[in-house]
Order: structure tokens, then C-alpha cells, then sequence
């Protein structure tokens, strides 16, 4: 019995919407230390830049992710400052 090999990994290009955002959440390690959280906040960030998602402070609620050495308000801040410039 064989196995086969894992199917190929296509990666987002480096300008998407989609990679800045998911960047975003992964230079967030400090704060959120966990990386299902960093992942799960990254595509609520990516539903609210394409316009489907909340707005960043029900993000934060929401998404349940364990946050530390920063409160939720701050977070939900800097979200809305990199959401400008991933608009931008």
C-alpha cells in the first residue's frame, strides 16, 4: 500500500488583499498568541476589508480569540488603522 503525495500549495501573491491580511494577523503573534486565533482573525479581517464582514470591534468579541498584554479595544484600534492602509 502507498500514499500519495500532499497536493500542491498554491500561495496568494505578495500584493493580494488576501496575504496583507492574513500578514496582518501573523505580525499580531504578540497579542494573539495562538495561531487558529491569528488564522480565524485573519479571514474576519478579510471578510470586513472585501465589505462582508464586521466592523473591528465585533471582530474581536466574535471571534473568541485569546488576547494578551493588550485589551480588546486596542486591538479592534490597530485593526482599523492596518484596514485603512490594506484599503488604502
Amino acid at each position: 500500500m502507498t500514499t500519495l503525495p500532499p497536493p500542491a500549495v498554491k500561495y496568494f501573491p505578495e500584493d493580494s488583499i488576501e496575504k496583507r491580511c492574513y500578514s496582518f494577523a501573523e505580525s499580531l503573534k504578540d497579542y494573539v498568541p495562538i495561531a487558529n486565533d491569528r488564522n480565524r482573525l485573519a479571514f474576519n479581517i478579510y471578510r470586513y476589508v472585501i465589505g462582508e464582514g464586521d466592523i473591528p470591534e465585533v471582530i474581536v468579541k466574535n471571534t473568541k480569540i485569546k488576547i494578551e498584554g493588550i485589551s480588546a479595544s486596542e486591538l479592534a484600534k490597530k485593526i482599523e488603522e492596518e484596514v485603512i492602509k490594506i484599503k488604502g
